[in-house]
């Protein structure tokens, strides 16, 4: 990564993402990089390091709201408090993917020549049938 002040193009192909997306961000006050003559942006390193932890955020599934609360708490007791509501959320996420994974790698490895009568793929099911 350059030293020197970025411009929004370099970001968004540092990061990968459309140009447009670090517009949103800074329309919603996730972002605010320094404008210079004409008003173009220039993102420091500090800029790139919230960017980054905007973009690991999203992958953790965080709506832009909750980022935003995490990014201006002012004390480190309120951003811990946003990182574990997430954490339970995703942690949940994974459990119901997990299960889904499961699921799907039963009826690849049914020898039935119907996948739905087979007994493993019952007992998958029947956690939601019987809920």
């Amino acid at each position: 990564m350059k030293s020197s002040p970025m411009t929004i193009g370099e970001v968004a192909g540092h990061f990968g993402l459309p140009a447009h997306v670090l517009r949103h961000w800074e329309s919603v006050g996730l972002l605010s990089p320094a404008r210079v003559e004409g008003g173009r942006r220039r993102y420091t390193r500090d800029d790139l390091v919230r960017v980054a932890s905007i973009v690991l955020m999203k992958r953790a599934g965080m709506p832009l709201p909750e980022i935003r609360e995490f990014l201006t708490a002012l004390h480190t007791t309120a951003r811990k408090d946003v990182l574990r509501r997430n954490q339970r959320a995703l942690r949940a996420r994974m459990a119901a993917l997990r299960s889904a994974l499961d699921f799907l790698e039963a009826g690849l490895n049914c020898s039935h020549e119907d996948i739905t009568s087979c007994p493993n793929y019952r007992a998958h099911v029947a956690e939601l049938v019987d809920a």
